[in-house]
């Protein structure tokens, strides 16, 4: 049997997988591997570098800081999180990611991205900084219209959710049969066609399986969910997720409001807490 975390992303949602892991953490819980999405991806790196509270502490450190995220830094650079500061300075300086625990623990790290040209998933296995520092990181969470392309090898990539937003399936076919996923939104919700469309279509009409990928994106979000349903039903997986919508914007600057998302994500993962330790033996 083998144990693994799978962990969607949502952006500022995120502070509510943060809530969860930094439980699951205090209490010792081990997977074998981890794949996450966007900010699934971004925060759930900390899972393997065993930082407890790293996630949620730079977030709500720099929330409303202009050299973090906002308008200002996508006119500059074309990216509403900066890749200097957000995914240099902070990492490297200011909340030092721990990248020689994360090497050394035996626990696998996967991340997806979308390739643009296809329009299909990149899965990719992340094991040190070696691996083009923190660009599949970047490439994960870089949402469409407001970040730049990452080239990684060849390979041009956007954020990994348009492809596969909640990967269980790629994670069962690897030989991961024994999943908890942390979901960001409540169990009745369900994806709707985005409104946005039109600027997708004018903004990457040079990638049209791109386009393709957004138009369906809602389509393939809503199946999953459905299998979800399924295996949970079968015993497969456990499935936490917040009972109702989290306070939290995409891009939240209020710091109140992150703090709330993470406080339902530890409280949540506090009541699921015996659960899982069932589950996973």
């Amino acid at each position: 049997m083998k144990t693994g975390l799978i962990l969607e992303g949502g952006a500022m949602r995120g502070m509510f997988t943060a809530g969860v892991m930094d439980v699951m953490m205090e209490n010792d819980i081990v997977f074998d591997g981890a794949i996450g999405v966007s900010a699934g991806a971004a925060f759930g790196c900390n899972y393997k570098s065993k930082q407890i509270g790293r996630a949620a502490r730079y977030n709500m450190k720099y929330c409303d800081d202009k050299r973090y995220c906002g308008i200002g830094s996508l006119i500059k650079t074309g990216n509403i999180f900066s890749t200097d500061f957000a995914y240099g300075e902070v990492p490297m300086k200011k909340d030092i990611f721990d990248f020689y625990t994360y090497k050394n623990n035996p626990m696998e790290f996967y991340v997806v991205c979308t390739d643009i040209e296809s329009g299909k998933a990149v899965y990719h296995r992340y094991d040190d900084f070696s691996d083009h520092g923190f660009d599949w990181i970047r490439a994960s969470a870089s949402m469409p219209l407001v970040s730049e392309i990452v080239e990684i090898d060849g390979v041009k990539m956007l954020d990994g959710g348009v492809a596969d937003s909640i990967p269980l399936k790629y994670f069962e076919s690897i030989g991961y049969d024994r999943n908890v996923v942390i979901l960001t939104r409540p169990g009745e919700y369900r994806k709707k066609k985005n409104n946005i469309i039109p600027l997708i279509k004018l903004k990457y009409k040079k990638y049209p399986e791109f386009v393709k990928a957004m138009e369906e994106r809602h389509i393939k979000y809503n199946e999953t969910l459905e299998y979800i349903a399924a295996e949970e039903q079968k015993g497969n997986v456990l499935v936490i997720r917040p009972d109702e919508a989290l306070p939290v914007g995409r891009i939240e600057r209020n710091r109140d409001n992150l703090k709330a998302a993470y406080e339902i994500g530890r409280n949540t993962a506090i009541r699921k807490l015996d659960k899982v330790k069932k589950f996973l033996k």
